[in-house]
């Protein structure tokens, strides 16, 4: 029987990849109590990253969006993972934390980091609305526009 959480990515033509491997040294979660903390995510699409280079400089707000949604999806993918495959025991996102390359003069984090927090709400309902902080860096691992990391409650 599909779950709740499922059935909603369903809705929203979204299938889940398999989670994605540490490529250095760290794990790509950890429970404590009924903490996940997951590490951050890139924009990978098929083992390749989706979004590459600086938002607002070679990459546009529409596609640094897509690419923050992105990383949500593969966040939710390390969750699936943390949790037996059950998403419906994600009670709460607490937290997501942005990062989106991009120049020195960009100021637009924000709405670039709402491609992730818009998906967490359209997946988990209210109990997708969640503490944030994006920040804007010269770059990410493999030239990737956004990386985003988070934090869920499960019960």
């Amino acid at each position: 029987m599909t779950g709740r959480i499922e059935a909603r990515l369903q809705e929203l033509g979204i299938t889940l990849p398999a989670p994605a491997a540490p490529v250095a040294n760290y794990i790509p979660y950890n429970l404590s109590g009924r903490l996940v903390v997951v590490s951050g995510q890139i924009p990978l699409r098929e083992g390749k990253i989706a979004f590459t280079g600086k938002v607002g400089a070679g990459v546009s707000m529409e596609d640094g969006r897509a690419a923050a949604r992105l990383c949500f999806i593969n966040l939710v993918a390390q969750v699936k993972a943390a949790c037996g495959g059950d998403l419906d025991k994600v009670t709460r996102v607490l937290r997501l934390g942005g990062f989106i390359a991009a120049g020195p003069d960009f100021t637009q984090h924000a709405v670039v980091m709402n491609g992730a927090s818009d998906l967490a709400v359209e997946v988990f309902g209210e109990a997708g609305r969640h503490a944030r902080t994006t920040i804007g860096v010269p770059s990410l691992p493999g030239d990737a526009a956004v990386e985003v990391e988070g934090m869920f409650e499960i019960g």
